[in-house]
């Protein structure tokens, strides 16, 4: 297919997409230099302040007064707040996990985060128990050990360079890593669907709305001030299909654009696993199309992904099956989510052998998939934009570019695989819609491909006033709900919230 005719307004919309990604970005960061444990604050502030009174009491019946008691204060004042200091810039469980694990491999040199785990503010639930290389009982992060590996990287480089740690400056370390690693990269994914979308698009108003609904109408933006790996999995997919566009539309032979499909596409399911099937279907058009590319390029990217990903499980777990596979209801000895640990003398139980709440799991499938999908984590009751892809993908459908046509046919047939395998393939404790979280975040990576699936859609609907009120609609709402979780995304979507509030669950 060729690329759509250049006009008199493209310098125009150029302006328009930047002035988009701008506001974005600067959004972005800004919410991402304030993330903190607000829910906190009032309490540590008030610990603190009782702790000091009492301090003072003592000090006055030991005969103190005037400026000794002062400054003694001043110097209690500073030890009490490091002691009962409860405020942190990691927000969840979650992503305390992966910043758990990358403090005890630099800090450590070891996966195991027993050492680096406490009752305040290094604590999580995620995490499995198995014995290390030394015969004992060690705790590890449950999360896949490839993306921590790296970041691991990126921390060591920080440490050496300036000493400090995620210990003693949790904040300053902390977001200046989330930024190089989420804010950064979801602006690269901007820029890539700007591309896509002026390429395929045809109009002004549908090109526009489209990066409009990248920057502003997806939880990837929400998702931004915790470290996750929902949004490098949505920037693969990104880099993926923009390859695969070159190669697939365009006839590109050229091996750096089989290399960046590959390592995209293989990097996207070693962080989203459900995205083995994006690399599977990618794998073989293109081992179709020209297998000289596909051996030297394609396939050499994809089995460098690999080797780091089994290669890591493997140095943090001593076995090439991630954590999650060993979860025996038979054998005891390889169910590493059943334990009892011990933090600073006092013996705790696995969260994971006594769930509560929503992480209990959904008891009918049915239930499940109809809140997931139009429901209270429903994919388009949250976010109804995607309801224009659904449109828009059909209307693919009767392009006349045969390898548009197969392209969108691709993204409908990974949309329905993965929905299938989240909603009638997992076990009752997978049925948990994430968990507390603010979206059904296990289609997040999917945001580029749907958005490019949207265009013909939007096109259409441009065409009328009308058409463009509804899109705007379903974008405000979009934004709503992307908005919604103002400091936290580890909080219940406004829909659950409000069915809550009105005794509805």
């Amino acid at each position: 297919m060729k690329a759509a005719a250049p006009n008199a307004n493209e310098s125009l919309r150029w302006s328009v997409y930047y002035l988009l990604i701008a506001i974005a970005v600067g959004g972005l960061t800004g919410r991402l230099l304030a993330v903190n444990s607000v829910n906190r604050v009032d309490l540590e502030q008030h610990l603190v302040q009782q702790d000091l009174k009492r301090t003072e009491a003592k000090l006055k019946a030991e005969g103190l007064s005037g400026d000794a008691l002062e400054g003694r204060l001043e110097a209690e004042k500073d030890r009490i707040s490091e002691t009962l200091r409860l405020q942190r810039p990691f927000l969840s469980a979650n992503d305390r996990s992966r910043w758990l694990a990358i403090r005890a491999l630099v800090e450590r040199g070891t996966y195991e985060i027993d050492e680096v785990l406490d009752n305040n503010l290094w604590t999580t639930i995620d995490m499995v128990q198995h014995k290390g290389r030394d015969g004992q009982l060690h705790l590890y992060s449950s999360k896949p050990p490839l993306l921590i590996t790296l970041l691991a990287a990126e921390y060591w480089v920080i440490h050496q360079l300036t000493g400090a740690t995620l210990a003693s400056h949790p904040y300053s370390v902390g977001r200046f890593m989330l930024f190089t690693v989420q804010v950064l990269p979801l602006a690269w994914m901007f820029v890539i669907v700007t591309r896509l979308v002026e390429r395929f698009g045809k109009g002004d108003w549908d090109r526009i709305f489209v990066v409009a609904a990248a920057c502003f109408g997806t939880f990837l933006s929400t998702f931004v001030v915790v470290l996750n790996n929902h949004i490098i999995g949505a920037v693969c997919a990104a880099v993926a299909l923009d390859s695969f566009v070159r190669i697939w539309c365009d006839g590109s032979t050229r091996k750096r654009d089989y290399a960046a499909c590959g390592l995209a596409a293989a990097f996207a399911a070693a962080n989203e696993l459900p995205a083995l099937a994006l690399l599977a279907l990618v794998a073989l058009a293109l081992l179709a199309t020209d297998r000289k590319p596909w051996l030297v390029a394609f396939l050499p990217a994809v089995l460098l992904v690999g080797i780091g990903s089994f290669g890591t499980n493997y140095a943090a777990h001593g076995t090439l099956s991630p954590p999650y596979m060993h979860r025996s209801t038979s054998d005891p000895g390889d169910n590493w989510y059943q334990y009892k640990y011990t933090v600073a003398g006092v013996e705790r139980e696995s969260y994971w052998a006594n769930r509560q709440g929503i992480d209990q799991g959904e008891p009918s499938k049915w239930v499940y998939a109809f809140n997931c999908l139009v429901g209270h984590h429903g994919v388009f009751s949250l976010t109804p934009i995607w309801l224009l892809t659904l449109v828009g993908l059909a209307q693919w459908g009767k392009s006349e570019s045969r390898a548009t046509r197969q392209i969108a046919a691709g993204i409908a047939l990974l949309s329905a695989v993965c929905l299938v395998f989240y909603l009638g393939l997992r076990p009752l404790e997978d049925r948990n819609y994430g968990g507390m979280t603010s979206g059904f975040r296990w289609m997040f990576w999917f945001a580029p491909l749907w958005l490019w699936g949207m265009i013909p859609a939007v096109e259409r609907l441009s065409a009328s006033r009308g058409g463009r009120i509804l899109c705007l609609v379903l974008l405000a709402a979009s934004a709503l709900s992307a908005s919604y979780p103002s400091w936290n995304p580890w909080t219940h979507p406004w829909i659950y919230q409000a069915m809550d509030g009105l005794g509805i669950l």
